[in-house]
C-alpha cells in the first residue's frame, strides 16, 4: 500500500520531544496555552458582553465586538489543540473536528490580526482627520468595511479547508494536518507537491498575514504618537505607552512565530530529509506565544485605557463600558478635552 504523505500545520513533519529542552519548551508551551485560554475566554467573554448587550452601537463598538468574537472564537478551541500537544501532535478527535477546528483557528487567528490593522488605521483617521472622521465615520460605514478583515481571514483559510484532514500512520497514530494525495499518485510526486504547497502557502501567510498588519498598525501608531506630540497634549505620557505597547506586544508575539513559520518554509525541503529538527523544536512555543496574543488584546485594548486604580475601586463592567465609549475620554482631564476635537477626545479612551 502506497504512504499518503502529509506535512504539519507549520510546514513539520514531526515535532521533536526526544530532548531535554525540547520537552522543557513542550511543557511552557502548554501552560502558556492553558493560561491564555483561561484569560481569553474571561476576558473576550466579558468584552463581548458589554459591548453586544450594555452599550449603544458606536465604530468602536462594532470593532471591538468584532476583534473581542474573533479572539473569543479562536481561544474557545485551544483546548483541542492543547490536547493535541499533549498527545505529541497525535489527534483523538475524528476527521471532522480536524477540519473544523482548524478552520475555526485559521479564520479567528488572521481575523484578529487583520481587525488590529483596521482598528489601528481608525484611530489614525480619527486623529490626523478629525473633521472628515467626525462627519463621515458611522456605525454603517464601519459595519461594511469591517467585513474586509473576515474575508481576508477566509481567503487564507482555504487550504484548511481543501487539504486538512486526518491520517494515520504505520502503528495506529492519527494525526490532524495536510494531505496531498489526491493531487498525486506516487511519493516523490507527493513531496514535489507539498513543497510547493508549503513554500506558496507561507510567503503569502507571511506577506498578508503578518507583515502588511504590522505595518499598518506600527505606521499609524507612529503617526498617531507625532501628532500627540506636536499638539502638546497634558497626560499625552499614558496614550504614548499605551500605543507603544499594543504595536510592541503585537510584534512580540507575532514575530517569532511568523519567522520560523516562514524558516520552516524556505528550508522546507533541506529540514524534510537532512533530519534537522531545530525549527521544529520551536514550533510549539512560537505558537504558544503568537496564541497569547489573543488573551493580550482586551487588556491593551480596554483594560489600559483608564488608570488601574480606578478599575480597582469600580465594578469590572462599568469600567469596561466607560473605555469603549465613543465619548468615555470626556470624565477625565475636563479642562483638556473641553478644547479637543472629538477624535482627540477618543483617543484618551484607547
Amino acid at each position: 500500500m502506497e504512504t499518503n504523505y502529509s506535512i504539519h500545520l507549520n510546514g513539520s513533519e514531526i515535532v521533536v520531544y526526544n530532548s531535554t529542552i525540547s520537552r522543557v519548551l513542550w511543557i511552557l508551551s502548554m501552560v502558556v496555552v492553558s493560561i491564555t485560554f483561561f484569560l481569553g475566554v474571561l476576558g473576550n467573554g466579558l468584552v463581548i458582553w458589554v459591548t453586544g448587550f450594555r452599550m449603544a452601537k458606536t465604530v468602536t463598538t462594532v470593532f471591538y465586538l468584532n476583534l473581542a468574537l474573533a479572539d473569543f472564537s479562536f481561544t474557545a478551541t485551544l483546548p483541542f489543540l492543547l490536547v493535541s500537544m499533549a498527545m505529541k501532535e497525535k489527534w483523538p478527535f475524528g476527521w471532522f473536528l480536524c477540519k473544523f477546528v482548524h478552520i475555526v483557528v485559521d479564520i479567528n487567528l488572521f481575523g484578529s490580526v487583520f481587525l488590529i490593522a483596521v482598528i489601528a488605521l481608525d484611530r489614525c483617521i480619527c486623529v490626523l482627520h478629525p473633521v472628515w472622521a467626525q462627519n463621515h465615520r458611522t456605525v454603517s460605514l464601519a459595519r461594511k468595511v469591517i467585513v474586509g478583515p473576515w474575508i481576508f481571514a477566509l481567503i487564507l483559510t482555504l487550504p484548511i479547508f481543501i487539504f486538512m484532514t486526518t491520517v494515520r500512520i504505520p502503528g495506529g497514530a492519527v494525526y490532524c494536518t495536510f494531505n496531498f494525495a489526491f493531487l498525486a499518485k506516487t511519493a516523490e510526486e507527493q513531496v514535489k507537491t507539498a513543497i510547493i504547497f508549503s513554500t506558496t502557502r507561507g510567503i503569502i501567510r507571511f506577506i498578508i498575514g503578518f507583515s502588511m498588519p504590522m505595518c499598518t498598525v506600527a505606521i499609524c501608531y507612529g503617526l498617531i504618537a507625532v501628532k500627540i506630540h506636536r499638539r502638546a497634549l497634558v497626560n499625552s505620557s499614558r496614550p504614548s505607552r499605551v500605543l507603544t505597547a499594543v504595536v510592541a506586544s503585537f510584534f512580540i508575539c507575532w514575530f517569532p512565530f511568523q519567522l520560523v513559520a516562514l524558516l520552516g518554509t524556505i528550508w522546507f525541503k533541506e529540514t524534510l530529509f537532512s533530519g534537522y529538527k531545530l525549527l521544529d523544536m520551536l514550533v510549539n512555543p512560537t505558537s504558544s506565544l503568537a496564541y497569547f496574543n489573543s488573551c493580550l488584546n482586551p487588556m491593551l485594548y480596554v483594560f489600559m485605557g483608564q488608570d488601574f486604580r480606578e478599575r480597582l475601586i469600580h465594578s469590572l463592567p462599568s469600567s469596561l463600558e466607560r473605555a469603549l465609549s465613543e465619548d468615555s475620554g470626556q470624565t477625565n482631564d475636563t479642562g483638556i478635552n473641553s478644547v479637543l476635537p472629538p477624535a482627540d477626545t477618543e483617543m484618551k479612551a484607547i
